[in-house]
C-alpha cells in the first residue's frame, strides 16, 4: 500500500483580468508531496514559480487551463520558450490539458506568436471533455462547464487521496457551481464583482454574496474567494486568496 500524502494548495497568482499591485494572475498549484498540477497559468505565474525554485525551472507534471482568456493562460507562451530553447529544454514537458477545441485554438495562436505547432511540440497536449473525468499526475480532474459570457469555460473538481478541491475558474451564477463543489474540502471560487449588474444580461463573474450562495448550496467545508480586484475590499467574514497563500486541503 502506498504512503498517504496530504493534498496541498499554493496560490501562485490570484489577480483578476487586471493585475493587483505586485500580483500575478490566475495560477493555483496543487500537489500531494509527489506530483504537482497547475490550475491555470496566467501572466506572472511562471516567474513566481521560478522564484520558488531558487531561480531554477519549476517541476510541474501537468497544467490544466479553464478557458482562453489571457489572464488564465498567458504564461504558457514563455513556458514554451523555456521548454524549447531555455533552461527547461532537458526536462520532461508537462501534460497540458485544454478545453474542447483547444488544440485548434493553440494552433491559431501559435501561427501568430511563433509557429502553429509550438504548443503541440512543447507540451504533451490533451483536450478534456465536459463532465468526463481525466487523470493526470495521479490526480483525477472533472471539468464542468460554467457560465462565462458566451465563452467556453470550465471549473475543475480535483480529487486525490480522498481530498476534494473545487475551482470555479471564471463563472457567473450557474447550477454547475454547487455541483462542482459538492461536499468538497475546499471551494476556490471567483468573486470579481461588487454586486450583480442590475441591468441583467449575460453574466461572466460572481459577487462575493453569489459565491457564498453557491458555497452554501454545495455543502463544501471551506470557501476561499479569489480573482478579486484590490479596489474591491471584502466584507468581514470572507476568506480571500492572496498570492503565496498555502493551504492543506
Amino acid at each position: 500500500m502506498g504512503q498517504y500524502r496530504n493534498v496541498h494548495l499554493t496560490v501562485v497568482g490570484s489577480s483578476p483580468a487586471w493585475p493587483n499591485p505586485g500580483g500575478a494572475q490566475s495560477g493555483y498549484l496543487v500537489d500531494d508531496g509527489g506530483a504537482r498540477i497547475l490550475l491555470d497559468c496566467g501572466p506572472g505565474v511562471l516567474p513566481r514559480l521560478r522564484a520558488a525554485e531558487a531561480g531554477g525551472w519549476p517541476r510541474v507534471d501537468a497544467i490544466a487551463i479553464t478557458h482562453f482568456h489571457l489572464d488564465h493562460w498567458g504564461d504558457l507562451v514563455p513556458w514554451v520558450w523555456g521548454l524549447q530553447f531555455g533552461p527547461a529544454a532537458d526536462l520532461d514537458p508537462p501534460e497540458l490539458w485544454v478545453p474542447p477545441g483547444g488544440r485548434a485554438t493553440l494552433a491559431r495562436l501559435g501561427e501568430e506568436l511563433g509557429r502553429p505547432d509550438m504548443f503541440e511540440t512543447a507540451f504533451r497536449l490533451h483536450e478534456y471533455a465536459d463532465g468526463e473525468p481525466f487523470t493526470t499526475a495521479g490526480f483525477t480532474v472533472t471539468p464542468l462547464r460554467v457560465l462565462h459570457y458566451e465563452m467556453l469555460a470550465f471549473g475543475f473538481r480535483v480529487t486525490q487521496n480522498g481530498a476534494v478541491l473545487a475551482y470555479s475558474g471564471d463563472s457567473g451564477p450557474s447550477d454547475a457551481l454547487p455541483q462542482l463543489a459538492r461536499d468538497a474540502d475546499l471551494f476556490l471560487c471567483e468573486a470579481t464583482l461588487l454586486a450583480p449588474n442590475p441591468e441583467g444580461g449575460t453574466r461572466g463573474h460572481l459577487s462575493a454574496a453569489e459565491a457564498n450562495d453557491a458555497f452554501a448550496r454545495s455543502g463544501a467545508k471551506r470557501l476561499l474567494l479569489t480573482h478579486r480586484p484590490f479596489e474591491r475590499p471584502l466584507e468581514d467574514g470572507f476568506e480571500l486568496a492572496q498570492d503565496g497563500l498555502e493551504i492543506e486541503v
